[in-house]
């Protein structure tokens, strides 16, 4: 069982956790999900978790202690991850590191940000899921959380997702359901066939040509074998030069 750790001042926004995927999940003992209340172990009178920044500026930042007492009431708290827009952008790799990890606590910052020696000195990780800023980290650690319950063993077939988008370096392929046809627009032959190799070989050459048209930074990073760049040139042979440059 995967244990998740969950520090915030707004527990009640996880209550949209109790749903679908991870519900099951958890009610199946295949994941626990530990919601901790920061403002619980805040020491001030008035249970404040935060305070004006030294050096000037607007906001406010979170404060060492309530955050800290509660790192300190977990009885495991595993590899600890503040989600920040400063972080390591999230992705699929990531997330298969990460889903080896048995226990694993997700710092939720609000305000300004936290105590810079929070992050120095009781964080393993800071993980970002975007280049752009939210208003705190529960919408990310929830992002997180359900990328990392997918891969546990027993919530999902590894066939319901290892062919989907990112999971091998490429986009997944377009999918299509009943009626054939809608509206004059019809389904592509080759999946109404029957002819599996033909299908299969159909959703390869469609994964390709997404990622090139709609991702082509993830041919760069992943690269192609000659026989996908050969695929892809007779698709697009107008742009055979960009497509040879992806060949590793």
């Amino acid at each position: 069982m995967k244990l998740f750790n969950i520090l915030t001042t707004f527990p009640s926004m996880f209550d949209a956790l109790n749903y679908s995927m991870i519900k099951r999940a958890s009610e199946d003992g295949k994941i626990k999900i530990n919601v901790v209340n920061i403002r619980d172990f805040s020491a001030s009178k008035n249970r404040n978790t935060d305070d004006y920044p030294y050096g000037g500026g607007k906001g406010m930042i979170m404060t060492c202690q309530p955050i800290i007492s509660a790192l300190d009431s977990l009885n495991e708290k595993g590899h600890v991850i503040f989600m920040s827009p400063k972080g390591t952008v999230l992705n699929q790799q990531k997330v298969q590191e990460l889903s080896k990890k048995s226990s694993i606590t997700i710092l939720c910052g609000r305000y300004e940000g936290i105590d810079q020696r929070i992050i120095d000195y009781y964080v393993d990780e800071e993980i970002s899921i975007g280049d752009y800023v939210l208003t705190g980290g529960e919408l990310p650690a929830m992002v997180l959380l359900d990328t990392l319950t997918r891969l546990e063993e027993g919530v999902l077939n590894e066939e319901a997702y290892s062919n989907e988008s990112h999971y091998n370096g490429l986009l997944e392929y377009c999918q299509y359901t009943r009626p054939d046809i809608f509206e004059d627009y019809a389904v592509p032959e080759v999946l109404l066939s029957g002819n599996h190799r033909l299908i299969e070989e159909y959703k390869k050459i469609n994964s390709l040509q997404e990622t090139f048209l709609k991702r082509p930074d993830l041919l760069e990073k992943r690269g192609l074998t000659d026989e996908e760049s050969k695929i892809l040139i007779a698709l697009f042979g107008d742009k055979k030069d960009d497509i040879i440059k992806f060949i590793k």
